[in-house]
């Protein structure tokens, strides 16, 4: 009898051992992150483009539906990460052949590569809110650096228990750094197609 006591008790010390370990008490650190995770509302957020023709206009577009999410503690910029992808098999200029055009290997190899995404690895906190986020774009198969402007995040509204924000961040790229090799000169000795593209992105991010 006085050996089933003495396990009871070596036992009930063990787990109290283990409840008062920092790793028993950092189990419930996932449900937080789960809480800070926003997501793209793709109906209302958008992906576009800017690029010189002929180094006189510039033609617009947008680049495709955008999808992903963020994660934000709603208050301290310096939280924020994002994981974006763009469909860029629905790119669109408003004009069909051009749009096809930018579709095949010449431009984005869409067939084989149908989306361009983008991982953010660091923030840097600047003034009013607004902040720069370094991370990773890839497209086709090409993956590089990036640094993207970010607007100070809209005041958050609630409605009908969910919760909205938004913001507009801004990057410009050289598309040949992305096998976006498509080149014709003119007379003039220009490029028909600039190879800075300017990359604007509206967000508008939900939560439960």
């Amino acid at each position: 009898m006085k050996s089933v006591v003495n396990v009871m008790v070596a036992a009930a010390a063990v787990v109290m051992m283990m409840s008062a370990s920092p790793l028993a008490q950092a189990t419930p650190a996932a449900p937080v992150a789960a809480a800070n995770t926003w997501t793209i509302d793709g109906a209302h957020s958008a992906a576009n483009f800017a690029v010189k023709h002929m180094m006189v206009s510039t033609v617009r577009g947008v680049l495709g539906p955008v999808t992903g999410s963020i994660v934000w503690d709603g208050k301290n910029v310096a939280s924020v990460s994002a994981d974006v992808t763009i469909d860029v098999a629905k790119i669109s200029t408003g004009v069909a052949q051009r749009d096809a055009h930018l579709r095949t290997l010449d431009f984005f190899a869409a067939d084989q590569f149908p989306t361009m995404k983008f991982k953010s690895k660091k923030v840097i906190s600047g003034a009013n809110g607004a902040f720069k986020l370094v991370g990773d774009l890839t497209i086709r198969d090409v993956t590089k650096e990036v640094t993207l402007d970010v607007e100070a995040p809209a005041a958050i509204v609630t409605s009908q228990g969910t919760q909205r924000t938004a913001t507009t961040a801004t990057t410009t790229i050289n598309r040949f750094d992305y096998n976006l090799k498509w080149n014709q000169l003119i007379e003039a000795g220009g490029a028909i197609v600039g190879a800075d593209v300017k990359v604007t992105i509206d967000l508008e991010v939900t939560r439960k």
